[in-house]
């Protein structure tokens, strides 16, 4: 459906980085396996997230929200592919946290 990048001091917490990049998907066209261990959030703007991250290592691998019920978000780290496309088509919390240093060089709808 598209791709992202957040910069919510949330995605920094749990990435350990200065934002989160998701692929999101349609649901019926994604399929997870395996185990997995669930960390629910509230979100900025109230929305309840399921976060699914690996028991063993503790990487997020894909996370929900009932909100967009029609899909899924998987992480793009998960897929440890440095070819991986396509690019991020937007950016989330851009003005309000997004550290002053990082550059987003490829065109993307900005907002917050």
């Amino acid at each position: 459906m598209r791709v992202s990048i957040c910069h919510c001091q949330a995605c920094q917490r749990r990435t350990g980085s200065v934002f989160g990049v998701a692929a999101r998907y349609l649901r019926e066209k994604v399929t997870i396996e395996g185990e997995a261990s669930e960390y629910v959030r509230i979100g900025d703007e109230g929305n309840e997230i399921r976060f699914r991250f690996c028991p063993h290592c503790g990487s997020t691998v894909c996370w929900e929200m009932p909100a967009f019920n029609d899909g899924i978000a998987v992480a793009i780290g998960a897929f440890a592919d440095p070819g991986y496309t396509p690019v991020p088509s937007r950016s989330i919390y851009d003005a309000s946290r997004r550290h002053a240093w990082v550059e987003i060089t490829v065109p993307v709808e900005r907002r917050g």
